[in-house]
Formats: structure tokens, sequence, C-alpha cells
């Protein structure tokens, strides 16, 4: 089969990652590109085909738009091939728009066999080209039910583009959506591949670029390039004071282990020292004596840089330390219950969009509601808006936490996070995220590296711990801070 010229496959780390409005724009820049993006597209596909899956018969459910045109030029290169190829179309060609009209008739033209109804048999690879990131409202009728017949389908299933049904900007799933093994994203990768409920419908994920090769985008997938820089070896002549003081504000009546668990993190993650400023008195902590458990206000005269919230609670004197750490010369990341007083005072809220140090924010969805004043809903509606419209409220670096964590900066950067997996949804999970990345600021690591490393580090050590059989299932907080400083040690250069 021909090989479009300029076509490879990106890798999928730290690749382009678009929205609607950014895939809309390139199409526009380059709609009279030569071969076109479609017949690109299709070609790329074709090829995806053949190596991945070899030259057994495949099935390809076509629709009515231009994703189905990406399958019928596929199709055509397959039967060209002298692949046997069955094509599910039911649409009215009539209706096709002109690029895929033209790869209808082009593909009719071909050995490809066309059929109103899903043909009997066994097939190698079901194919979907069904729906692309133009859908805009759920799937029902006869399209429902032939989703989840290909769901039903034992052998591997390839999406063309994103699985049908699945929201290109936020992984909301629209009444159904295919569930493939794999799926070929064109141009870039999609964000709702990687967020919400893309992973458990996108199978492996690969990037066939067409050629365009971008290089300047604002999203992308988070990986270890973006803190590579910080990932250096200590000098020898150094001591504790040499890697800041970190202080962890909170642990109410109660709640004591929260901010505990942020500390222990905090501590191995590399802060020199970490002054745990407790709300509930405690002697010591026989887990990690090396915490330094101090008042509240002395823990925060201590510190370079300062987790507040976790275990916080909502009282006076909660709200009282709050006030006091948003006027501090110093990074602070905010968290748990410090996040969900901001959202109950706003003039609290206005004092950190106006601090001239780094401002961290780690909320979970509803959390991240509460500061917006909207519902989870809404947030989850479209994770990647709703981190960067709390980036830009707060001017601050948000890790917006769940299923394919989205970071976003001040500046309009975003990514998404695909390290992790299940085990995280445990107690404590998110107070230990915030002490790694309140250790990364305490050593003087900028505030989007050590964000992004403390995210990207979190979720690397529960798939660490599903590796070696210990999770996903019942994975506890404490359990990811020794494996995450074991996977810090390792990224850092030896000869650096």
């Amino acid at each position: 089969m021909p090989a479009a010229s300029g076509l490879s496959e990106a890798a999928v780390a730290g690749t382009a990652l678009l929205r609607g409005e950014d895939l809309r724009a390139i199409e526009t820049r380059h709609a009279a590109a030569k071969p076109a993006l479609m017949d690109r597209a299709g070609q790329a596909a074709a090829r995806f085909v053949t190596d991945r899956f070899g030259a057994g018969r495949v099935l390809v459910c076509a629709g009515p738009g231009n994703n189905g045109g990406d399958g019928f030029v596929m199709a055509g290169e397959l039967a060209r091939a002298g692949i046997p190829v069955s094509i599910h179309f039911d649409a009215d060609a009539a209706r096709l728009p002109h690029d895929a009209a033209a790869a209808y008739q082009a593909c009719r033209g071909t050995s490809a066999d066309f059929c109103g109804a899903v043909p009997t048999g066994k097939f190698a690879l079901v194919v979907d080209a069904l729906f692309g990131i133009g859908l805009t409202r759920p799937i029902g009728g006869a399209y429902a039910a032939l989703i989840a017949r290909i769901n039903a389908f034992p052998g591997p299933v390839l999406a063309l583009d994103i699985p049908s049904g699945l929201d290109g900007d936020s992984g909301r799933v629209l009444g159904i959506a295919v569930r493939a093994t794999h799926t070929l994203s064109f141009i870039g990768g999609k964000a709702g591949l990687y967020t919400l409920d893309g992973p458990d419908h996108c199978g492996e994920v690969s990037v066939a670029d067409l050629g365009l090769r971008l290089n300047t985008f604002s999203g992308a997938l988070l990986d270890v390039n973006d803190y590579r820089d910080c990932l250096k070896s200590r000098r020898r002549n150094s001591h504790k004071g040499s890697y800041g003081s970190l202080a962890v504000i909170g642990g109410a009546r109660g709640m004591s282990g929260a901010a505990l668990l942020a500390a222990r993190a905090g501590l191995k993650l590399g802060a020199g020292r970490v002054f745990v400023g407790l709300l509930e008195t405690l002697a010591v902590d026989p887990v990690q004596p090396e915490l330094m458990l101090r008042n509240a206000d002395e823990a925060l005269a201590l510190a370079t840089a300062a987790v507040v919230g976790p275990g916080l609670g909502g009282s006076d004197v909660a709200i009282e330390l709050l006030r006091r750490s948003t006027s501090a010369e110093f990074p602070v990341l905010f968290d748990a219950d410090a996040l969900n007083l901001l959202a109950a005072h706003p003039v609290l809220a206005r004092q950190i969009a106006r601090r001239t140090a780094p401002t961290l924010i780690t909320p979970h969805p509803s959390e991240a509601a509460r500061l917006l004043a909207t519902s989870t809903e809404a947030v989850q509606a479209d994770r990647v808006a709703s981190a960067l419209e709390l980036a830009r409220r707060f001017k601050a670096h948000v890790a917006l936490k769940g299923c394919g964590t989205i970071v976003a900066h001040p500046d309009g950067r975003w990514r998404i996070n695909t390290s992790g997996n299940p085990g995280l949804a445990s107690a404590g999970s998110g107070d230990v995220l915030a002490g790694m990345a309140g250790a990364l600021l305490a050593q003087a690591w900028p505030a989007d590296a050590a964000l992004a490393a403390a995210v990207h580090l979190h979720g690397a050590a529960a798939d660490a711990l599903v590796a070696a059989g210990d999770g996903p299932i019942g994975i506890t907080a404490g359990e990811l801070i020794s494996v995450a400083r074991t996977r810090l040690n390792q990224l850092i250069p030896k000869d650096a």
C-alpha cells in the first residue's frame, strides 16, 4: 500500500494534547494540504493495522461524518493490499461531508465489502470509525446498539482518533462509548483520552502526527521532562539547612493523621527539616520521630515552604492560620480543608490571588467546584478548562486530582498525568501528594516543576506497588512514600 509522505507515529509521552478548538484551527490551516489530512489519517491507520494485527479479516464500522471518511480511506488501503475488509455503513452516503464522500466513492471501487448489517463470521479486528471529536450529544438508537455489539466483540478493537461516544475534551461518555483495546489518535493526543472516563475506553493509545509535527502547544502529557532540570545530585559539602524547611499546618483534633502523612512524605522526599504545626497537641510522631512537632505559628515562622490544610478543620483558629499563611513570603501549597475555607471566605480567596510568592493548590473535583462556585458535575464536564480557570483565578499552579490529574499553570500551560492507578483512591493519598510537593518546594524547586514531579512520582509509586503485586486493592497512603523516594533517587543522573 502507498505510504503517505511525512507520516510518523509520535511517542505518546510528552506529545501534544489538543482540544477541539485547537484541532479546528489546525484543520483550517491545513485544509488545502496535499495529501489531504483525511488521506493521511486513513493511510496511517492502514499501516497501523498491518503492523499490529497482520492480514486477518477486518470489520470497519463507519459513521456518517469525517471519522467515517477516515475509515473509508483505511479500508480502501487495506483492500488494495489484499486484506479482506467488510464495511458496515448504513447512513445516507449522499449526506456525507465532501471529503468523506470522496473517500467513500474511492473505497467502493475496491474489493471492500459494503454491508448494511453487521456481517457474520469471525474477524481479526473491528475498527471503530463511527464518530470522532465532533460528537456533541449522547448516542442512542441503532448506533448505541452497534456500539454495544462492538463492546461485546472478544478480539481487538481499534478506535480511529477517539473511541466513539467519548467527548474529546473532557473524557465524558456521551450515552455509550466504544471500549477499544487500541486507539490511534491523529495529529496529536486528545485530552479526553487521558482523563475522566477516557482511560477506561481508549486502551493502548498511539499518535500519528500526519506529518504536522506540532512544536508549539499549551497542553501535553506530563512526563519527567517537565522536571528533569531539577534532578541533580547533592553536593557532598551540604547539611540539612541546604535543603530547606517545610512546615505542614493542619491536624486538628481527630485529624492529626492527615498532617503527619504529609509531613512524612515531605521528610522522605528530601526536605532538610520538617516542622509539623498541629492544632492537636502531640509530643512526637512515633512512626517518624525525625519530624519536629511545633505549634502552628512557630512552624510557619521557621519555614521556607509550607503545606497548609491536611486535617486543618474549620475552626476559628484554622481560619486565622490560613489568613497568616496567605501573606507568607515563601511558596505555599493549599490543600484539603484550606481549600474549603478559601471557598467559604472570599476575602481570603482574593488574598491568594494577590500573593507574590508561588501558590499551589491541589483540589479534588468537589473542592474545585466549591472554589469555582459551581457543581462537581460542571468541573468534571471539562476538567482541563476547570483547572485552567483555577490557575487563572488564583494565579496558582493547580493539580486537579482524579483519573488523569490535570496540572495547570498561570501562564496557560497544562499537562495530564498518566501515571497512577485506582490504588490511589484511598484515604490520605492526597495528603501524601501535598507533602511530596512541599518537600520539593522547600528544596527551592520552581513551583511548576515541584508540582509536576510530585504528581508524576505519586502515580509512579502506585504503579510500582501494583507491579510488585501489592495493589491496586488495599494500597495505603503511607506505602506510597518510600516507593516515591526510591523512584526520585533512581531518576537523578549518577554523573550529575
